[in-house]
């Protein structure tokens, strides 16, 4: 099955192992039934929920083992798989054994895709990603385009490519985890927003989570977006194997260069897709325009901008597609004000660089934190933040972690350690930090962890937060 055998598969008896049940693995199965593979889904779990999304695949004919997502299944031609099971899972080590090929959902997607599909704006990064995604489904739409926000933004890139609409372009956001199963994806244009350390335990090591963000530029045709502010990304640019004329194209919170985007006097201009990059700037949008305008939240516009200039969109549609976005709920989101204290919800903020980005917005800062390090490390994280806090607040698993650096770096902070995982411990914590904000203030939930120690998902958590400023409100009214 080479990387250009797309819509000529013959699926007809072919064995594939599906697995994991779920978003991703479900699609996949029904639509290999569908194409006459004998479809057998493994997964780890045996509890309810599975069981009932086994008995609807088992209604269909195909087989389904529940409780052993190790052991590979005889005669299997080919794996797909969940985007989450890690590389070294025993399943995927007999597979390299027995030299059977190892596919994503989105490899999958893109192999079954047809001859006309649309092609694909793909966007990666460790942070930013969805919101990226979105802004530029956005200035898609702005410009009269049909178009889709998928992948790893919850829309099933299966159901996109082999539903019944149509659609003259797709804004995909790719995880590492994603790319790591996609070897033969060739995106129109790629961006990857930026690079920190995170998934280190998935991915083995910084070098393996870089190399699988960098395959969203290979094969790129028109343009490879970069963070001009981030040496890494474009060290990715400078590897990758693209075709004949695609162009790498930065963006940057600075004036920009020939062939960048970035931000002159409050407006995003063009210097890549000109006629003469050298001398002229296009005006695009102002920093108004985009909301929240928060520094990594332009960053976000201008990566988005760049992918749509990239597919031809004129500025016009550029700016009146970020005046259209919206942010989803608990990205840097505006709670409230309560006795001239501003209280932030970015309970996505669940690693150290999404939490540099939201700390450099605001200033001064009662800063909430804590929950699942995922074996993160904080002293730059506080080091850089130092200057802007009024006060910090402790929670969840890991939050001891943060304290230690606190304590070598910003000794003068004052800090509080809620040492509760009850159902009530946002409430304290939301108190505490009122006790030590000033008018003026900004109380920031910007975690820098995850959240599964003490909540279901970091919505879970934002909406903790919301309710309980929601009641300080109440109360201070």
């Amino acid at each position: 099955m080479g990387s250009q055998e797309v819509s000529n598969v013959d699926w007809q008896g072919k064995h594939v192992t599906v697995a994991g049940l779920g978003v991703s693995g479900i699609p996949a199965a029904r639509a290999l039934h569908e194409r006459g593979a004998l479809v057998t889904v493994v997964n780890d779990g045996d509890d309810e929920r599975s069981r009932a999304q086994a008995a609807e695949l088992e209604a269909l004919g195909i087989t389904v083992r529940l409780g052993d997502g190790d052991t590979l299944p005889e005669s299997t031609e080919l794996v797909v798989t969940a985007p989450g099971w890690k590389p070294g899972k025993p399943l995927f080590l007999a597979a390299a054994e027995a030299d059977v090929p190892v596919w994503g959902d989105v490899e999958l997607a893109w192999r079954l895709r047809g001859p006309d599909a649309a092609p694909w704006l793909a966007v990666t990064g460790t942070n930013g990603k969805t919101t990226t995604v979105r802004m530029l489904a956005s200035i898609l739409e702005a410009a009269g385009l049909r178009t889709a926000a998928v992948g790893n933004i919850g829309v099933s890139l299966l159901d996109a490519v082999l539903g019944d609409e149509t659609y003259d372009v797709l804004a995909v956001e790719l995880s590492s985890y994603q790319l790591h199963w996609a070897p033969s994806l060739r995106a129109h244009s790629g961006a990857v927003l930026n690079l920190a350390p995170d998934h280190l335990d998935w991915h083995g090591s910084m070098a393996g989570y870089a190399a699988d963000k960098g395959r969203i530029y290979e094969g790129n045709s028109v343009a490879c977006v970069y963070n001009a502010q981030d040496a890494a990304t474009e060290d990715l640019v400078r590897e990758a194997d693209v075709e004949e004329g695609c162009r790498a194209i930065g963006f940057t919170l600075g004036t920009p260069g020939p062939s960048q985007l970035g931000v002159v006097d409050g407006i995003l201009v063009d210097r890549a897709f000109v006629a003469n990059r050298q001398k002229q700037a296009q005006e695009l949008a102002e920093v108004g325009d985009v909301d929240p305008p928060a520094p990594h939240n332009i960053a976000n516009a201008l990566a988005a901008a760049a992918l749509a200039r990239a597919f031809g969109v004129q500025p016009a549609a550029v700016r009146d597609g970020l005046r259209a976005f919206r942010p989803d709920a608990h990205r840097i989101e505006h709670v409230a004000d309560v006795a001239g204290v501003s209280y932030i919800d970015d309970s996505k903020a669940t690693n150290t660089h999404a939490a540099e980005a939201s700390l450099a917005a605001y200033e001064p800062i009662v800063w909430i934190a804590g929950g699942l390090a995922k074996g993160a490390t904080f002293d730059g994280l506080v080091t850089g933040a130092a200057k802007r806090l009024r006060g910090v607040v402790l929670m969840g698993a890991d939050r001891t972690l943060i304290r230690e650096a606190l304590a070598r770096h910003a000794p003068e902070v004052p800090v509080v350690d809620l040492d509760r995982t009850d159902t009530g411990a946002m409430s304290a914590a939301v108190l505490e930090a009122a006790r030590l904000a000033r008018p003026g203030d900004t109380v920031l939930l910007a975690p820098a962890c995850a959240s599964m120690d003490m909540f279901v998902n970091y919505n879970k958590r934002g909406e903790a937060f919301a309710d309980a400023v929601r009641r300080l409100a109440d109360e201070s009214a």
